[in-house]
């Protein structure tokens, strides 16, 4: 009788600063060369100063790009920015072998970052629609969940983004990923709708006065990671 494999482990790789461009590039071929047996893969990155645009985005989104760079990218949603002091997660999963579909393996996403919030003390919330992670402006500490369904004229009302994800799933492989501020210059932000969404606040962790580096919130996040992407 063949014993069942048992399933292979995700490889972790800490590229540094690194361009977008490229590694944006070098993901793209990961997964059109891998094969049915190869090792998921985890990396994790900052990038120098770069917009970079969804399938979905729409030019009126970029305000005032001036010289920061603008990449088009296969991934979902809308103009997100990227820069030093954030930290780039990219999970690159065969989601057939794992066993589970895009909805969930986005919610396990959210999840890694709600997690890796809750290490340094901040309470993160899910918005409905609103793919991400978001913490409450008044009071990032505060646990209590957000009451209600958002107001529809105003669903970050007194909300902060502090993650942005976006994926592309190729023959049940996904790649890109999510962002996680930590300690960034936020200023860019307001040269964009980030996420498609006027006048909505980025935050990151160093804000809400948590001091911490991009290698340990990294680090802490890429545990998460680990734990909620196994099979």
């Amino acid at each position: 009788m063949r014993l069942p494999q048992r399933p292979l482990r995700m490889q972790l790789q800490n590229l540094g600063l690194v361009d977008y461009a490229s590694t944006y590039q070098a993901m793209q071929d990961f997964t059109a060369k891998r094969a049915a047996d190869t090792p998921d893969q985890l990396w994790l990155c900052e990038h120098p100063p770069v917009f970079t645009q969804g399938l979905a985005g729409l030019a009126g989104h970029l305000l005032s790009p001036g010289s920061i760079p603008v990449i088009a990218t296969n991934r979902g949603g809308q103009v997100t920015y990227h820069g030093p002091g954030q930290v780039m997660a990219y999970p690159l999963l065969n989601l057939q072998r794992a066993g589970y579909f895009v909805k969930e393996y986005v919610y396990r996403l959210e999840e890694s970052v709600i997690r890796t919030l809750a290490h340094f003390g901040v309470t993160g919330h899910r918005v409905a629609s609103a793919p991400g992670i978001y913490v409450r402006l008044e009071d990032p500490f505060a646990h209590t969940p957000l009451s209600g369904p958002p107001d529809p004229h105003d669903p970050f009302k007194g909300l902060g983004k502090i993650s942005a994800l976006g994926i592309k799933v190729s023959r049940h492989c996904c790649y890109h990923g999510l962002a996680l501020n930590v300690a960034m210059d936020l200023a860019p932000f307001s040269l964009i709708n980030p996420c498609g969404y006027a006048g909505l606040q980025s935050v990151d962790l160093s804000t809400m006065g948590v001091q911490t580096s991009c290698r340990d919130a990294a680090e802490v996040l890429s545990r998460s990671l680990q734990a909620l992407l196994a099979p």
